[in-house]
């Protein structure tokens, strides 16, 4: 039987790197192919790695049918969910493939529509034409949130979040620094926010240069923050006192290093004291000048 590789399948799933790439070389050389390689007809489904180290050294091997398939997309999904099971793949790998899954089964799910209401109008009266093999019958698609995603991802959604924005936005200098572990996904996904050309200067600078990038965007995007002596004397008169007022007064004892904690807490009580004298103050005033 002729096997057939179709670059498009061996190019889904990130490749090896060289040294898990001769480790499975080794052990195929030493044990023999202990796992079948699996396949869509005559198309290679999971094992590409496996099937060019046996041609290589001319070594034997066994094959095995999935027959649930019915189209590309239920191979795209199976590879997914193979992949996202394995402890050697990465968190931005195990993301980028649940935001395929879900992209799929998005995809699913309008055809699945887009079906029904052709079938409700009277334009077709069965299932579509088998000769698309990327048309249904297929499983219903289910809605997948971005907590079930990354659920399954082993992720938080957070970190979806942010490898979505390196997916769509990333220049691919940035993608491979992430993959190869030069840069954090959190980093990664700030200096995508950068135009192409600085993310591509970024990462040919190296390391260094991308965390100084991604700590850039993340100060550019903070508000600024009031002088610790500003806040603690600032209260704004015809205001009423604002519930987060005693907080803000906090973080600026903070930055002034003030005391120990009864003496900020004492400091606290006085300068929300202080704004409620101002404010009653500037009623005064006002019904002074009224009279």
């Amino acid at each position: 039987m002729d096997i057939v590789v179709k670059e498009e399948l061996k190019a889904y799933i990130d490749p090896l790197t060289q040294d898990e790439h001769d480790a499975l070389e080794r052990s195929i050389l030493a044990e023999g192919c202990r796992d079948a390689l699996v396949l869509w007809g005559e198309v290679l489904v999971d094992g590409h790695n496996r099937y060019g180290i046996c041609q290589k050294h001319g070594l034997p091997f066994q094959t095995i049918q999935n027959t649930r398939f019915q189209s590309m997309d239920d191979v795209h999904l199976w590879m997914i969910e193979q992949h996202l099971g394995r402890r050697s793949v990465s968190d931005f790998q195990r993301g980028v493939l649940a935001l395929r899954k879900r992209d799929i089964l998005a995809e699913r799910h309008r055809a699945d529509q887009a079906q029904l209401q052709k079938e409700s109008d009277g334009e077709i009266s069965g299932p579509a034409d088998a000769g698309d093999e990327d048309s249904p019958p297929w499983a219903a698609a289910p809605k997948v949130s971005r907590a079930d995603m990354a659920r399954e991802a082993r992720l938080s959604s957070s970190q979806v979040t942010m490898i979505e924005r390196i997916h769509k936005q990333a220049a691919p200098e940035l993608v491979e620094a992430v993959k190869t572990g030069v840069i954090s996904i959190s980093a990664a996904a700030a200096v995508a926010d950068l135009p192409e050309d600085e993310q591509r200067a970024a990462a040919a600078a190296g390391k260094d240069e991308l965390k100084q990038a991604a700590k850039r965007v993340r100060e550019s995007k903070r508000k600024p923050r009031k002088p610790a002596q500003e806040v603690l004397h600032s209260a704004d008169g015809d205001a009423e006192v604002d519930h987060s007022r005693a907080a803000e007064i906090a973080d600026a004892l903070n930055a002034l290093g003030e005391g120990p904690a009864e003496l900020r807490q004492r400091i606290i009580a006085l300068t929300l004291e202080n704004d409620t004298l101002r404010q009653q103050l500037a009623v005064l005033r006002r019904q002074v000048a009224d009279i």
